[in-house]
């Protein structure tokens, strides 16, 4: 288990425009979606508070943050977290075990990066010698770059996990009835 006090901060990204959701007919923010009656957002939140990790969630600032935008304020918010876990607000379903596992994953490569059935998934974890080049990101890229170069560098941990809910974000109404099957299947099992 990880030292709470060794541990990252997890970066919650909540500070998107959510147009794909809207344009697909959402009649809210995706966030703000109600998915077994509790918002998307909340379901985030609450996986997070399970984990037990520090959170720090970014929300909007002035209406143009990308995802780069949204990364550098959240770890220059966070200076002196041990490390960051990068979640996007749309994943409902992600499960505190994944994000424990990403956590845990940090003390063997300073990039975690979790699959689940060989697709890329959420959270992107990243150590503190990543720091500065995450804060230098800017616009809609993501921290792609920053896994890139910690890649060739061989600083990379591919980690597989049993967890759907790291892959199954919510972009459009449909992705929103696909979350609420998979819930409702989990409640049966």
């Amino acid at each position: 288990m990880t030292d709470v006090l060794q541990a990252p901060t997890v970066i919650v990204l909540a500070a998107g425009r959510g147009e794909r959701f809207a344009r697909s007919g959402g009649g809210t923010h995706k966030l703000d979606a109600l998915l077994a009656g509790v918002p998307v957002l909340e379901h985030v939140l609450r996986s997070v508070a399970a984990s037990g990790l520090a959170c720090h969630v970014v929300r909007p600032a002035n209406g143009t943050d990308g995802m780069g935008d949204s990364i550098a304020r959240g770890v220059a918010a966070t200076t002196d977290a041990a490390g960051w876990l990068i979640l996007p607000g749309d994943l409902p379903l992600v499960d505190a075990r994944s994000l424990l596992r990403v956590a845990e994953g940090l003390a063997s490569q300073p990039v975690v990066v979790p699959f689940w059935n060989a697709r890329q998934g959420h959270p992107v974890g990243f150590g503190r010698e990543c720091r500065a080049a995450l804060m230098a990101l800017g616009g809609d890229a993501g921290a792609a770059a920053v896994v890139r170069a910690q890649r060739q560098a061989g600083r990379v941990l591919d980690m597989e996990l049993d967890d759907e809910g790291i892959v199954l974000d919510i972009d459009t109404p449909d992705d929103l009835a696909r979350a609420e099957a998979l819930l409702e299947t989990r409640g049966a099992a």
